[in-house]
């Protein structure tokens, strides 16, 4: 064959040999230690990621992924396998480097069948370094970094794999649980971390600003707070309270106090709520009951910060609405399988019910100083919350104890009331300006997420969840909360002094409409020179109606004579 025959074989050869190596170079990320770098993965692809030129002081190194809430895949190998590879929306891998290795590559699929966008960082370690999840016994991968979370309506709850003592390249790893002495890993200690993200901000550029704010050792302790401190006795978990739709992260630092070194975990974060959900996901937060009832709720409590003491019947049922329906919902919660909808349409009627039983128990009995009791029941609940609500509620004496919790809630929610005995009218109108303030800022929550809706969920969800006591508590006060605390405070001291200032002249409460009644009919009964007192009954005045309608009427003629 001539040589003009094999020259465009040649040149055919050499471009399919140049297409092969551009599609590995578009399937391989070259990372640099400590530098973010984002990766998209599509469907059916595998990227390997490179780490050339590693250190000879570096002991291991951590590859991290995150993606908001698609699944990615990360492997040692090229085919992934039980204990080589691990899924999941915030993944790690850590490799213990050889003496004279120089480079590593691992691999990332995408699971699912879809293209998957994440951001990833290689952090390397030294032999002193603990190395976290080490010591693993729980879970899939024989050295496993990452922090395992589960959620549900009530807490999120994270899991992570004890860390061992750090060695050098080619050396055997201490052995774990052979010995608890000081120079074992029992000395080591986990910080357990808690990072907020802005308030109702979904986004994935948010995220990813979180979690390279919250990857590495320094950036983890200037940003985030931590939260607790584990010993190497103690459970490594941790429990918290779920706030659907507001994002959190969450990381431990393994720290070794002799040695004085540290190495942070693989960050994992939640929304506490499903993106993929067409139904209460996190873009759709909220149902449309919620919507009505908070939004009726809040008007509501507009006309009672401002009007409620005036209209004292109206104050009445609003109150006994909402102490009925609270505990109601607690009731059937506990006891039946209802659909939410449902559960919160019996409360309103038996809310309804409370707050009809309230009213009519004044009108009947005009016992004022029984209802303001009950008024001030109100004040004192949301005064007991707010101040379990601040970091007080996360002391381990209230989440080791439920007795002494609500020991602790019930005396304050008493002694409030005991005020109103000396104070009355001050006492309800303060209630009326408080609460009824509070209630605007739960139906501002039905719309736009606030912290401060917290102060009585936290008490319902601990009414609701035998475990819910282990949880911090702990929620985000960020700009948006703050400006609720302002418009909180704005609308009960002007309700207040409002109605103070209006009610001044006034007697101190409104008669009962039955006593009055009876002091009325009393009175007619007595007084014979008031014209009321010869004018008949209800009853007497129906019947003589009623005999108006049945009589025949008679005829109209003269009966008598004349008179001339």
């Amino acid at each position: 064959m001539s040589r003009w025959v094999w020259c465009p074989l040649l040149l055919l050869l050499l471009l399919l040999e140049l297409g092969e190596v551009q599609a590995q170079v578009e399937n391989r990320v070259i990372f640099l230690p400590g530098t973010f770098q984002n990766v998209s993965v599509s469907q059916n692809e595998t990227v390997q990621v490179v780490v050339s030129r590693i250190p000879s002081d570096v002991a291991f190194v951590t590859l991290q992924f995150h993606t908001q809430h698609r699944n990615a895949t990360l492997s040692y190998t090229t085919i992934p396998g039980t204990g080589r590879s691990l899924t999941a929306v915030d993944s790690g891998l850590l490799s213990t480097l050889q003496p004279s290795q120089t480079s590593l590559s691992l691999f990332l699929f995408s699971p699912d069948d879809e293209t998957v966008a994440g951001t990833g960082v290689i952090l390397p370690y030294s032999s002193t370094d603990p190395v976290p999840g080490a010591c693993n016994i729980e879970f899939n991968l024989d050295i496993d970094p990452n922090v395992y979370l589960h959620y549900n309506l009530y807490d999120t709850t994270i899991r992570f794999a004890p860390a061992n003592l750090g060695y050098e390249r080619g050396e055997s790893p201490p052995a774990c649980d052979t010995s608890t002495e000081s120079n074992t890993r029992w000395r080591l200690q986990y910080d357990v971390y808690q990072y907020f993200l802005p308030e109702n901000d979904l986004s994935e550029r948010s995220l990813f600003s979180g979690i390279q704010a919250m990857a590495e050792i320094q950036g983890l302790m200037e940003n985030g707070k931590r939260v607790m401190t584990l010993s190497s006795a103690d459970m490594t978990m941790a429990v918290f309270n779920s706030i659907p739709g507001q994002g959190v992260i969450f990381s431990v630092i393994v720290r070794d106090p002799l040695l004085n070194t540290s190495a942070s975990y693989i960050p994992v974060h939640t929304y506490a709520c499903s993106f993929t959900s067409t139904l209460d996901g996190c873009q759709t937060l909220g149902k449309t009951s919620t919507k009505v009832f908070f939004t009726i709720a809040g008007l509501a409590g507009l006309f009672v910060c401002f009007f409620g003491h005036r209209f004292f019947k109206c104050e009445l049922f609003c109150m006994g609405f909402s102490f009925a329906a609270f505990f109601f919902f607690v009731l059937i919660t506990r006891t039946t399988d209802l659909n939410y909808d449902i559960r919160l349409a019996v409360s309103a009627l038996i809310g309804v019910v409370g707050g009809v039983l309230l009213v009519m128990s004044w009108w009947r009995f005009g016992s004022v100083m029984a209802c303001v009791v009950v008024v001030g029941l109100m004040l004192g609940f949301l005064i007991a919350s707010t101040v379990l609500f601040t970091p007080l509620g996360d002391l381990e004496v209230f989440r080791r104890s439920d007795v002494v919790f609500w020991v602790t809630f019930c005396s304050i929610m008493i002694i409030v009331p005991l005020f109103f005995v000396r104070w009355p009218r001050e006492g309800n109108i303060t209630t009326c300006g408080v609460v009824g303030a509070y209630a605007v800022i739960l139906a501002i929550n039905a719309y736009v997420y606030t912290s401060l809706s917290y102060i009585s969920l936290n008490i319902l969800k601990r009414f609701l969840n035998n475990n819910f006591s282990a949880a911090f508590t702990d929620v985000p006060f960020q700009t948006f909360d703050y400006v609720m605390i302002t418009v909180w405070v704005v609308l009960g001291v002007c309700g207040i002094v409002l109605q103070l200032y209006r009610e001044r002249t006034r007697p101190f409460f409104p008669p009962s409409p039955y006593l009055m009644w009876l002091q009325e009919r009393e009175r007619r009964k007595t007084n014979v020179l008031d014209p009321s007192h010869h004018f008949p009954s209800l009853p007497n005045r129906l019947l003589a109606r009623a005999r108006q309608l049945t009589m025949r009427a008679e005829s109209a003629g003269e009966h008598t004579p004349l008179l001339l």
